[in-house]
């Protein structure tokens, strides 16, 4: 009786789902995923790339969040994201291009020549329900902030201004929020 390889059992647990069926995997499993060498090239085979696609996507996804992302460079992307120095593998250029784009809402490029994205780790109405939640929690309410001030506080800290003018327009459609010009900057006033 033979005993399957390492290789060909992980192999195998990457297509076990169809890309429509899947659930994002735990943590340990993208781990685990991450010291399996074939990871790292695009599989030829598309049932299985569709899976590989959908590991790529749930660990760019936690680990912008882990690490509070919200911008990835293609020329200078962080360098444990898309490595393993332990089994000395990388993700090609061409291939992580492949992979953000395969991710769909959660990856917003920056320019024509898809050399920077956004990485929406949270979509924008969970960001604008977060900011909601966190402007009653706090007594804001009412209060005029700045977005410098907005993007210093919360778990958006840092979040690309971009992103966060499209959260609070999305407050401004549902009457949450207005927001105006106040000297050099924007404002906005939460109701």
């Amino acid at each position: 009786m033979s005993v399957p390889s390492p290789a060909s059992q992980s192999l195998a647990a990457l297509s076990i789902s169809s890309p429509s069926e899947a659930q994002p995997p735990p943590a340990s499993d993208l781990r685990n995923i991450r010291s399996y060498p074939p990871f790292y090239t695009l599989q030829p085979n598309l049932t299985i790339r569709a899976r590989q696609l959908e590991l790529w996507s749930s660990l760019i996804t936690s680990y912008c969040a882990t690490n509070h992302i919200f911008r990835l460079s293609l020329s200078s992307p962080p360098p444990d994201l898309f490595s393993n120095t332990t089994i000395k593998r990388s993700l090609k250029a061409a291939d992580i291009k492949t992979v953000l784009e395969s991710m769909g809402k959660t990856i917003e490029w920056l320019s024509a020549d898809k050399s920077a994205c956004l990485v929406w780790w949270r979509s924008a109405e969970e960001w604008a329900d977060a900011l909601v939640q966190w402007v009653e929690g706090t007594g804001q309410k009412g209060a005029v902030l700045t977005v410098y001030e907005l993007r210093e506080t919360g778990d958006w800290r840092g979040m690309e201004e971009v992103m966060l003018r499209k959260v609070l327009t999305l407050l401004a459609k549902k009457g949450k929020a207005a927001i105006f010009a106040v000297g050099d900057g924007e404002g906005v006033k939460f109701f």
